[in-house]
């Protein structure tokens, strides 16, 4: 390697972060989003000795491109892109899929708790347990007991897998 190839890799490793950014937009000429300075002061060096150097050979180019044709992939889009125009794909509307282990709706789950029996009212956006709406199970055995609850265990849904 040459004497003045060394000379500008030490000259990089002595420069800051601001100046490492302003050597980049000069010999890449575009700037760079990093802020890491052994990043910008490594790939600098690369860049040093290939303008100086040459880079890579041609055959070590296609053993690249014949390794991994389609793996180069810009993470930024380049200055003074324009996209052309594009059509949006169609949405799929609205989830209407319910978990199939809850109750139709218009159902009315029933359970003792504390002597008293709690109805809860299936519907088409959750549940309603003395005219107050709940988003889940979990939340209608909340309302009801004051207490945190798996909801398809407090209504009896499924069982304890547990033994007590």
């Amino acid at each position: 390697m040459s004497e003045s190839i060394i000379k500008d890799i030490h000259a990089l490793q002595r420069m800051s972060v601001g100046q490492l950014r302003v050597e980049w937009e000069r010999l890449y000429g575009e700037p760079t989003r990093s802020r890491n300075r052994t990043y910008l002061w490594r790939r600098l060096a690369w860049r040093v000795q290939e303008l100086q150097l040459g880079g890579l050979s041609d055959a070590a180019k296609a053993r690249i491109l014949s390794l991994a044709p389609a793996a180069f992939v810009r993470s930024q889009i380049p200055p003074g892109f324009q996209a052309g125009p594009t059509e949006t794909p169609p949405s799929p509307g609205p989830r209407t899929r319910r978990d199939p282990r809850l109750p139709a709706p218009g159902s009315t789950i029933a359970r003792e708790y504390r002597g008293q029996t709690l109805r809860l009212n299936v519907m088409d956006d959750g549940f309603e347990l003395d005219g107050v709406h709940c988003d889940s199970l979990s939340e209608a055995a909340r309302v009801a007991t004051g207490a945190r609850w798996n909801g398809p265990l407090f209504w009896c849904l499924r069982e304890r897998k547990r033994a007590r």
